[in-house]
């Protein structure tokens, strides 16, 4: 047989997309349409419906960057349509075939009830299946003029990225409003045609199939009509009819697909927009599952379903009826899907806490997984947080994402710091937008890694990022490929199902341990530095209110415990964890009002903070202990003199003047508390840190070495950091000053100021403290940088092997040599407050107050000693998709810790981060809650969530030992359950309270729940 596959390939690609696409609306009848221009912010559907509109022509531009145009669309449906699909047909001017960076619309009725969205893949809004001729269409269509920031693929800077700089110019041009007979046959065969096509080419030359299919095909297109599509459509179908009837292989591959919608809840585009994007989305996906009874639908973040409870009851009405049909189902259990890597312990626990809990109460449904298909690498602490929270099943896709190495499982077990495992999948189809093509189908059974092991995995589908969600389209798809030779087998199904099903097939799969690092987006740990400290200090002044909010209830009578204040204040910094908002991977628009967000949390939790400490009494001065370590420090009073106290954990102390054992003795540039001697070089850098104790030189080279690097990534100038950054650089050398500014036994300070690049400032304060070796950086930059990244570099006198950082819940050790390339990929790495680095015997710490992102490197020096180095990444200067990132002022601390044990390590990191508060308080409670024994560490005290008044208590082992000990209360204790993070009792887990405490043994890094009732 001769080779004639180009020729029939060609014929039926042309007869596909001049004449069956074409065909697929037999006749139109076009709207009468008028627009009103909404001025600013949207409106409410009530004041559209009540402004005065003029007449609107097809072709015309409209909508400003961020702009809202409402169409009133009116026409009727021809009498001679009678028994026809009617569908209505709407292109905004729409680019591309993107749903979510762009143009989109939610079509209303009269009466207020939205319908239906239309956006480049979903431009329809049916009418009449069949019709009647003559309805009357009435819509008031509210259309989102949003800049498509991906214009120029990101590789041009754009002030689109803000209302407040993106102009006021048209941006769309309406193309089309019109009523259309839908002709079924044709719209099928062009989805026969497709499917058939794509199997075909995506199958191996030597195959049959492949020949069989090719030329079914070609026979299809004899049986067309070139000049009545519609009347051959039928025919042609029954040509390929028995292609499509033939079942897939025994062993097929299983693919379970589940409709998505991926929404950032904030990116391209500001939380506002998002809110109308659930609403679009969702209505699609409810109009969907009326239309596809088989379909279903996986939506996560509760904040999402929250903002369209509030914001549009009709949807939300619907969404709760197809929830109780089984079509939708509720995943992930978190608030947002945030950030993998960079939310604190804490915050990922109210995460789920505050998620599953809104699912059970509104819809009766208790989630089973974790669904973060698009965070950038995933915290090792996840399984063991996920299994409290009564998860079974993990899921993600971006690892596909890696640079260097591909991660070699798609369904394995997951064991995290603690031990916990949890079952965790990535979809080999590399994508959590699928729509079943046949080069997916191809890819995902190529790629699947677990081949002889299991026979299925999972497929999100739908468009999404912006939203957009499932359509019909790739619902017929699914229907063509549920058993189809040549493809793997589709079923539709719920991902518990799925996972059910994978591990039963499965339970002895694979273990991955520690991290799941994504070898790419590194600068995630650092871009939009005032974002991330704004979540930092968040998170710190959230734990703060809580523990004094818990005191004063206790011990303060008439003190209320402001419950629904702290919910609002958790969900607010919760929302703003999403993995495009804390990353610092969004527009400038959404980092401005984050910031915003921030400093208004700040000022409520400070008035909380202070209301409950002054309810414990006034008339005396006080000094507060957030942090669950004893403290022995220096504090400043309110008129700002240094003064020397003594402070128990998670309590409190007169402020007094007691004496430190030590105190600094300040030598021109030299700082010496009998603890550490400091010595600062001419140039500002560190010459010199002896650790006085062991009569030890810490540094191997200058420390606090500012080096200022050339940073342009290959690609995401927002999210990623490539390994040649390090090869061009500039030392700031050049101090343009250097002052004593403080001489006081208490505390010693030298200050050096610099001056460099297009107009940036450094200052820096070097502070040494009586009795504490802790030397602090506190640090104010005037950035004016472009494409520049700012690194702190401290060059330590070990032989470290490994560097430890803090995550939540503990810490993860990660090589400091590059034998591999797994290893070698991890050129920039995440950690919380603090990197130690050590040798059997001696350890160093750097912690800081806001900073995540750093790298470890060792060097050999020429005699013989080992010097590795801890370098914090302080700030960037990415300009897309924010040209103005991290311009501007900053003020941060970060701090060398010489001779540190890890423990010593973890004490500082809590102490620099929870400063103690000074404040007019008479009151004297006991702590609520005291540990003795070493390793057990407080991260929460509050109230229970149900309003008992029970004190709920979260401990965790921080040293990576095991550790016992025992919990003592400051009030009468009456009982205590070991709860879940939901403060549901484990029946499994028992708490004996004897002699007014809680004995505690915790497995290394083991978390746990106290729950404590009051007697």
């Amino acid at each position: 047989m001769h080779d004639e596959r180009n020729r029939i390939e060609e014929r039926v690609q042309r007869a596909h997309d001049q004449r069956i696409k074409p065909a697929i609306y037999a006749d139109t009848v076009p709207f009468e349409v008028e627009a009103w221009q909404a001025p600013g912010e949207p409106v409410s559907f009530e004041e559209a419906a009540a402004a005065r509109y003029t007449p609107f022509a097809m072709d015309t531009p409209w909508g400003p960057p961020w702009g809202t145009t409402w169409f009133r669309m009116r026409g009727q449906v021809p009498a001679e349509w009678a028994g026809k699909r009617v569908e209505a047909v709407i292109d905004l001017g729409f680019i591309g075939d993107w749903p979510g960076n762009q143009a989109e619309a939610l079509v209303h009725l009269p009466d207020g009830r939205p319908l239906k969205a239309v956006n480049p893949l979903n431009q329809y809004v049916p009418i009449a299946n069949p019709a009647t001729g003559g309805e009357q269409i009435d819509y008031l269509v509210e259309a989102a003029s949003n800049p498509d920031i991906l214009k120029d693929n990101f590789s041009k800077i754009t002030p689109m990225g803000d209302k407040l700089t993106a102009g006021s110019e048209p941006i769309y041009t309406f193309q089309r409003a019109d009523l259309a007979i839908l002709d079924e046959n044709v719209w099928h065969l062009d989805l026969d045609l497709q499917v058939l096509r794509e199997l075909m080419v995506h199958l191996p030359e030597h195959e049959p199939r492949r020949h069989e299919i090719l030329h079914a095909l070609d026979r299809a297109m004899d049986a067309l009509d070139l000049d009545d599509v519609a009347g051959s459509a039928a025919a042609v179908r029954e040509v390929l009819a028995p292609v499509l009837a033939k079942p897939a292989n025994a062993s097929a591959h299983t693919i379970s697909g589940v409709g998505h919608a991926h929404i950032d809840s904030a990116w391209l585009w500001p939380i506002r927009e998002t809110k109308r994007k659930t609403s679009r989305t969702f209505s699609n996906v409810t109009s969907l599952a009326d239309e596809y009874d088989d379909f279903i639908f996986a939506c996560s973040q509760a904040q999402q379903y929250e903002w369209v409870r509030d914001n549009y009851p009709h949807v939300w009405a619907r969404i709760q009826e197809s929830v109780k049909k089984g079509q939708w189902a509720p995943v992930g259990g978190m608030w947002v899907e945030a950030d993998g890597n960079l939310p604190g312990g804490e915050a990922i626990a109210r995460q789920l806490i505050h998620g599953k809990r809104f699912f059970i109460e509104h819809f009766g449904v208790e989630t089973k997984g974790v669904w973060l298909p698009d965070s950038f690498g995933y915290t090792a602490a996840y399984p063991q947080l996920a299994k409290l929270a009564g998860n079974d099943w993990f899921l993600t896709q971006k690892i596909s994402w890696n640079q260097t190495n591909k991660f070699p499982h798609h369904t394995f077990w997951w064991e995290g710091i603690d031990g916990t495992r949890i079952f965790t999948h990535f979809p080999p189809v590399d994508t959590y937008n699928a729509r079943f093509s046949g080069e997916e189908m191809d890819r995902a059974v190529r790629n699947y890694s677990e081949k002889g092991g299991g026979q299925r995995s999972l497929a999100p589908f739908g468009w999404g990022d912006g939203g957009g969600g499932p359509t019909r389209e790739i619902m017929e798809r699914a229907r063509r490929l549920a058993d189809l030779e040549g493809s793997p087998k589709v079923v539709v199904e719920h991902p518990d199902d799925f996972f059910a099903q994978a591990r039963a097939e499965y339970p002895d799969a694979p273990v991955w341990v520690g991290e799941l690092y994504l070898e790419l987006h590194r600068a995630t740990y650092t871009s939009q530095a005032r974002t991330k400290q704004g979540n930092r200090r968040s998170e710190h002044k959230l734990r703060e209110a809580e523990l004094w909010a818990t005191t004063a209830a206790l011990h303060a009578p008439g003190y209320s415990y402001p419950y629904e204040k702290l919910d609002r204040l958790w969900k607010t910094v919760l929302l703003h964890q999403f993995h495009d908002i804390l990353p610092g991977s969004s527009i400038a628009w959404v980092h401005r009002e984050a910031e915003a967000e921030y400093a208004r949390v700040a000022e409520e939790l400070e008035a909380l903070t202070a209301e409950a400490v002054h309810a414990l009494g006034a008339g005396g001065t006080r000094v507060f202990n957030t942090s669950p370590f004893d403290r022995a420090e220096v504090v400043r009073t309110a008129e700002g003199a240094p003064a020397y106290v003594e402070v128990p954990a998670n309590g409190s102390a007169p402020l007094t003047d007691a004496e430190p054992a030590q105190s600094v003795r300040t030598q021109g540039r030299v700082l010496d508390n009998g603890l550490v001697r400091v010595e600062v070089a001419e140039d500002g850098t560190l010459s010199s840190v002896v650790d006085l104790r062991v009569g030890r030189e810490v540094l191997g080279d200058k420390g606090n070495l500012l080096r200022l690097h050339t940073d342009l990534p290959n690609y995401w100038d927002a999210w990623d950091i490539d390994k040649h950054y390090k090869n061009r650089y500039t030392d700031l050398l050049e101090p343009t000053s250097i002052e004593v500014v403080s001489e006081d036994p208490l505390l010693g300070a030298i200050r050096v100021t610099r001056a460099f690049g297009k107009g940036s400032t450094i200052t820096q304060t070097i502070t040494v403290r009586a009795d504490s070796p802790r030397i602090d950086f506190e640090t104010e930059i005037d950035w004016h940088e472009a494409e520049k990244i700012l690194k702190a570099a401290f060059p330590v006198d070990v032989r470290a092997a490994h560097s430890s950082a803090e995550i939540q819940f503990g810490h993860i050790q990660r090589p400091t040599h590059t034998n591999t390339s797994w290893e070698a990929a991890r050129f920039e790495v995440s950690g919380h407050r603090w990197v130690h680095v050590g040798e059997p015997g001696y350890g160093v710490a750097v912690l800081n107050d806001s900073t995540y992102g750093h790298d470890v490197s060792r060097t050999v020096r020429e005699d013989g000693g080992t010097t590795t180095t801890v370098r914090l990444s302080l700030v960037r200067a990415p300009r897309i998709p924010d040209p103005e990132a991290d311009q501007g002022k900053h003020r941060f601390t970060y701090s060398l810790l010489p001779g540190a044990s890890i423990e010593d390590t973890v004490a500082e990191g809590y102490s620099l981060n929870l400063p103690l508060r000074v404040a007019d308080a008479a009151g004297a409670p006991e702590p609520v809650v005291s540990v003795d024994g070493e390793g057990v560490t407080v991260e929460a005290v509050k109230l229970a969530d149900d309003g008992s008044g029970d004190v709920v208590v979260r401990l965790y082992e921080s040293g990576g030992g095991r550790a016992t000990g025992v919990l003592r209360t400051g009030f009468p204790l009456a009982g205590a359950q070991i709860t879940d993070l939901l403060e549901r009792p484990l029946e499994e887990e028992t708490a004996e309270v004897s002699d007014g405490g809680v004995a505690v043994s915790l497995r290394p890094f083991q978390v746990l729940t106290l729950r404590l009732r009051r007697g």
